[in-house]
Order: C-alpha cells, then structure tokens, then sequence
C-alpha cells in the first residue's frame, strides 16, 4: 500500500473513532468520498477490523450511558434494557425468532405460490 493511501486510512479510522462510527461525519471530516471509504472496507480486511473494533467501541459508550441513565433512575432506560436484555428472564412483549447465525444473517428463499380456485 502506498504511503499517501495509508495516511488517508489512517485518516478515516481516527475521524471514525470521534464521529463514535458514524461515517458520513467521518468521511467529511477525513476529506474523503464515502464509497472509497466501503470499498477500503470491503477490499482491506485490517482496515475492516479497525472499523469493526471502532463500532465496538461506540457500541460499549452507548451501553455505558444507558447504564448511567438507569442508575439516575430513568424508568424507560431501565424498561429498554429489560426488554433487550431480559428476554431470557421473560421481559418481553412478543415472541422474536432469532434466524441469525454469528455474524452472518441466515439466507431463507421463500417461494410464495398464488392460491388457485
């Protein structure tokens, strides 16, 4: 890889990590096109692992203020933590069927076949 391509992917990973993910914000601040950006993510698995750990990151700081909000007492911070986090403890409003499979979501085909008289 070149020098000046990695300076810019540099770039884009430290302008990532202040946007907390958000890669429109990022793009424009590294001054570089949103779809160099997924290709770079697409083509580079390093720089796709960066980005990876980043969301991670931003994903830990939101969990990390929702936590803040329910110890200050917030009654629809604690319901929302419930009702994603306590499903196995029965806080559910609905039955969820799970099809995802690690990282991968599960491919299903459906043929739907019209109904004859």
């Amino acid at each position: 890889m070149n020098e000046s391509r990695h300076i810019k992917k540099e770039s884009i990973l430290k302008a990532l990590e202040n946007s907390l993910g958000v890669v429109t914000v990022a793009c424009k601040s590294a001054d570089i096109h949103r779809s160099t950006f997924y290709k770079w993510l697409k083509e580079d698995k390093d720089f796709a692992k960066q980005v990876k750990e980043i969301e991670n990151i931003a994903l830990d700081f939101a969990e990390s203020q929702l936590h803040s909000q329910m110890k200050d007492g917030s009654t629809s911070a604690t319901i929302f933590y419930l009702k994603t986090k306590g499903k196995k403890r029965g806080y559910i409003e609905r039955s969820e069927l799970d099809l995802s499979s690690g990282e991968e979501p599960v491919k299903i085909n459906v043929n739907i076949k019209g109904v004859e008289h």
